[in-house]
């Protein structure tokens, strides 16, 4: 059966129960929680992406991406407190919908964590590059900076980051909250500054022709951008910390996306209004999309001269209208507040890939915990490998789409899952219950669906020649030594593990 192998949610809530949280977090407490790990590099990097997809349009984007956010977001928060276990959407649905569909969402979660990672370390290579060249005047041949599909050879310094990180998760690095909430702080002050100093200067032409491409762009922009908004998990994830959950939950997962939405406005329209954000366009008229050698070879014709060839956006906008200091430090703050992020979606990565080879559908070898760091080194070696390697050919936007690609499937599985638990079990304790869930739940999952036919076609087609080899990993390897299939229904976190102290949610 497809939906067989249910595993029981008392034995994965068996762990939950031996850990007692304390509830201290208020509304605004989760709000900061929230914007601290939604603003990141959507923001800083993919502005030009989706400039290059919709023009001014992309303001509409923001709104839709957040919309799209904020309902399933909602859904998450009651699974979430309900399941408040490793493993996020891969456990609620094995709790829910069973094996086999809890695989497909945990092979979906590789795409979200690691391909994230990549388009971070890609991101962050980009303001590098444009900071050495500001700093010092050192200009790095393209082919070292870019991967062949945009234009170059090999992202050399998107690798050495990724590759930096990976050591540092195997040392077992731990981040504090204080340097977290410093990290935040310069993000958020770097933006601050930008909408500051770009807004006052806006001229109102720039934003025509609003949606060169028509609705389809404004589409495709809104599925990229969904990459700006998701973190908000680490709001409801801490349902169980949270006092009254029912009243403050809502207030930090909405009142976080909608003040982000706000702020994400501020900046797209500082960007169009000073600049312009009009897309490019081939010799013959044709739409070049973003991340291709057609659109790299017209940016370098006219010397890289428009926003959506800058690989920095919102530091070459500052350097444009006159601010080159204020760009310079815009560049310097996302230089030093990516690392912490590629740190968190690697981290994220090997705990997926940790409880699914506990539940035997990976190889115990992936579990296996260092004797000396007390982290689990095998995997969080292979994780760091393939994000090196993502980072090094791919560019920032075809990362970021796969990424969503996994994203929007968790999400839409997770909303699913909240409805079947409703009918299957209406009297368990849920310390957080989605508000109006027979609309919440199900816009949720059309607006998942929605996006997702909103990546492009090639994107679409990695995703589903993914999820094939997913199911044929399943059944020619995990079924057979399923613990679920072979009666071993148990949860148990190895100490090991559990003295491993997980990164403060940072941000993509």
């Amino acid at each position: 059966m497809i939906f067989g192998r249910v595993k029981s949610l008392d034995a994965i809530l068996a762990t939950a129960e031996k850990k007692s949280l304390h509830r201290s977090l208020g509304a605004f407490q989760l709000t900061m929680l929230g914007i601290g790990a939604v603003i990141g590099t959507g923001i800083f990097v993919l502005t030009a992406e989706a400039a290059q997809k919709a023009g001014p349009g992309m303001m509409l984007s923001f709104v839709i991406a957040g919309f799209v956010c904020a309902v399933a977001a909602l859904c998450y928060a009651e699974m979430a407190a309900m399941v408040p276990v490793s493993g996020s959407a891969y456990t609620y649905s094995y709790a829910v919908m069973g094996e086999l569909v809890a695989w497909m969402v945990g092979w979906a979660l590789i795409l979200e964590y690691a391909i994230a990672a990549g388009a971070v370390s890609v991101g962050w290579s980009g303001y590098f590059i444009g900071w050495l060249n500001s700093s010092f005047h050192i200009s790095v041949p393209l082919d070292l900076v870019r991967g062949p599909f945009d234009g170059g050879m090999i992202n050399l310094p998107a690798m050495v980051i990724a590759a930096l990180v990976t050591a540092l998760l195997i040392k077992g690095t731990k981040e504090s909250a204080t340097v977290n909430a410093v990290l935040v702080g310069v993000k958020i002050l770097a933006l601050a500054m930008f909408v500051i100093l770009t807004i006052p200067v806006i001229k109102t032409g720039q934003f025509t022709p609003f949606a060169p491409l028509g609705f389809a762009g404004i589409s495709g922009a809104a599925a990229s951008i969904f990459f700006a908004y998701v973190g908000f998990d680490a709001v409801s994830t801490a349902a169980e910390e949270t006092k009254n959950p029912q009243r403050n939950m809502p207030i930090g997962l909405i009142g976080s996306l909608a003040i982000c939405t706000i702020f994400y406005l501020l900046v797209a329209a500082g960007v169009i209004g000073t600049v312009g954000a009009q897309p490019m366009f081939g010799a013959g008229g044709e739409h070049l999309s973003p991340g291709t050698p057609g659109l790299s070879a017209a940016c370098q014709a006219i010397q890289e001269n428009a926003v959506v060839c800058s690989k920095e956006a919102l530091a070459w906008t500052l350097k444009q209208v006159g601010h080159p200091f204020i760009g310079w430090l815009v560049g310097a703050a996302a230089i030093i507040a990516l690392p912490s992020v590629i740190l968190m979606m690697m981290f994220g990565q090997t705990r997926i890939f940790f409880v699914m080879s506990r539940d035997g559908l990976l190889p115990e070898l992936f579990s296996r915990v260092h004797p000396k760091f007390h982290t689990p080194h095998v995997i969080t070696m292979l994780t760091g490998l393939f994000v090196t390697l993502f980072a090094a050919f791919f560019p920032v936007g075809l990362l970021a789409d796969v990424s969503n690609s996994g994203t929007l499937f968790a999400f839409a599985a997770v909303s699913i899952a909240v409805l079947v638990l409703r009918r299957t079990d209406p009297n368990r304790a849920r310390p957080f219950r989605t508000p109006a869930i027979m609309i919440t739940a199900p816009i949720a999952i059309i607006g998942c669906i929605y996006l997702f036919f909103s990546l492009s076609q090639a994107t679409i087609l990695l995703f589903v020649g993914w999820a094939v080899v997913g199911l044929i990993v399943y059944f020619a390897y995990s079924r057979s030594r399923s613990h679920v299939g072979l009666g071993r229904d148990e949860v148990h976190e190895p100490e090991a593990y559990d003295d491993l102290e997980p990164p403060v949610p940072g941000t993509r």
